[in-house]
This record gives C-alpha cells, structure tokens and sequence, in this order.
C-alpha cells in the first residue's frame, strides 16, 4: 500500500497481514483522487473516513493537506494501525477515532465536505449509510459521500445519487448534497 499524493507521495506503508480487511487497491484509489481533484481543493476539507480500515484513503487525504480528517474504524488492530502510522508520519490533521460507524454517525453533529465509506461489501445495512448522512445533515452544502462498494450494490435511485465508477471489482458510488 502506498500514498498517492501530497506531502507524503510515494510513501509504502506496510499494514500488519492480520487485520481483516480489503484495502482499496492503490488503481482505484488513484482513479478516485484524480476526480475529487478536479472538484475539491483539499487543503480546506473536512474528511469523514467511515470503515477506514487499513487508513489508506485518511492518510491520501491528510498527506495532501487537510484541516482534518476523523477516521473511523471499529477493530482494535486498525484503529491501533492507524494510530501508528500517524505518529510515524507526523500527521497532526488525522484524529483515528475507534467506533462503530452507524454509532459514530448516529452521534455526529459536525458537518464535512467528504464522507468516504469502504464498508465490507457484503454488509446487509450498507444501504443505509446515505440515509444516515442526508437525513442528519451531516455534509456541508456541496459537499460529497463516497460509498466503496462491490457490484451487487446499487444506489442508483437514491435521490442524492449522481454518479458511479467502476475501477475493475471496485465501484464508488458518488452522492452530493447539491448539484
């Protein structure tokens, strides 16, 4: 796994062959930024990092310089991950937070410019993650939701859907608050 962009581009970071998930693949993690590239300066963003995981897409966003990003994972092993790495890169905008994803957002108040969510694909309630960040308002006025998802999973008639990609077996479905 490695970084992308920013200040810490080209970095290989080596997460523990333990931890039980399926970091983004680094094609379609590239193919991701370079869209948000062209709509986000990161530099001024509020990221919202639910099922982080390995904290490949925190450590994207943080590398490439914003305020701050809040990653959310509830395993012991990645959130202990992610806090290392964070330390290991000096990386002061990232707060590793260690929750349930549905709890954190049941909870959440704080409005951010990018939601990004890689639940485990076969996650029965994965449908509902959209609901929960419209119906709390949790993103600020033009502001996104990613949901990494595999091919069985469609959001394609939520009301704030607008677009999904696919990169080999990863699909990224895109919601705005605003078109």
């Amino acid at each position: 796994m490695r970084i992308i962009g920013g200040q810490h581009q080209r970095r290989l970071i080596h997460p523990p062959a333990s931890l039980p998930v399926r970091p983004t693949t680094d094609k379609a993690k590239e193919a991701l930024f370079n869209v948000l590239n062209n709509h986000f300066d990161f530099e001024s963003l509020q990221i919202l990092d639910l099922f982080s995981g390995t904290g490949s897409i925190s450590f994207e966003f943080a590398s490439r310089g914003a305020v701050e990003v809040v990653s959310v994972d509830n395993n012991p092993g990645c959130y202990r991950f992610i806090r290392q790495v964070k330390e290991q890169l000096d990386l002061d905008n990232l707060v590793p937070v260690r929750a349930d994803a549905f709890r954190y957002l049941s909870a959440c108040s704080t409005g951010f410019d990018i939601i990004f969510a890689d639940p485990p694909y076969e996650m029965a309630e994965i449908t509902r993650i959209p609901d929960e960040v419209f119906s709390r308002k949790l993103l600020t006025e033009g502001g996104g939701l990613i949901i990494e998802h595999g091919a069985n999973t469609s959001f394609d008639d939520h009301p704030f859907f607008i677009r999904k990609k696919r990169y080999s077996k990863v699909h990224f479905s895109f919601f705005e608050t605003s078109g």
